[in-house]
């Protein structure tokens, strides 16, 4: 199985990515944010204990999400090709509950695809999206705090993947196809 994770600062192009590489390699698409809100809606147990958290204001902790991630794992059986990891790990103590909880399976992380962009050409894409989404958090101020959270806590893992000889630094500016080529090649290795 390909275990990828898609890494890379808010508007580096993991979204339109993922999808590409969910059409060539055929692997399942395992977003934390969509993983919740389902388990969340389903009502499941775990979707319970999740809400519980968000309606007090907290962050749901890293051990319940690996326990949810672990089980839309199971439920998508041994025949899969693999999966792509969308918005999860984002500290290296979740990295670390990954790498477990995969090692438990008999599988592990195969590469993590890192999107790096300069600073000045995120903001723009992100409030270029805004402009288009309709999300509210799609502005320059905004953008701005978001990527201070994502140096802070984020890149750390950058480093970790790297000594982990899985670390596959794209360079995220150019035409979508060309992008992807580089991170094709990549996850073929």
């Amino acid at each position: 199985m390909k275990n990828i994770v898609i890494f890379g600062a808010p508007g580096s192009g993991k979204g339109t990515q993922s999808d590409k590489i969910i059409d060539e390699f055929g692997v399942e698409h395992i977003s934390t944010g969509d993983v919740l809100r389902s388990e969340i809606k389903a009502g499941t147990e775990l979707g319970k204990i999740a809400a519980s958290y968000i309606n007090d204001g907290n962050l749901v902790p890293d051990s319940l999400i690996i326990d949810i991630l672990a089980s839309v794992l199971d439920g998508k059986g041994k025949d899969i090709n693999g999966v792509i990891f969308d918005g999860f790990p984002r500290t290296i103590p979740q990295a670390e509950a990954l790498d477990a909880m995969l090692k438990d399976r008999g599988e592990e992380v195969s590469v993590v695809i890192g999107l790096e962009v300069d600073d000045e050409e995120l903001v723009k894409r992100i409030v270029a999206r805004g402009k288009t989404s309709g999300r509210a958090d799609d502005n320059e101020e905004t953008a701005k705090k978001r990527l201070n959270t994502y140096y802070a806590q984020t890149l750390p893992l950058k480093d970790y993947y790297i000594a982990q000889g899985k670390y596959a630094k794209i360079y995220g500016v150019g035409t979508i196809d060309g992008i992807y080529a580089e991170i094709s090649k990549a996850i073929k290795g």
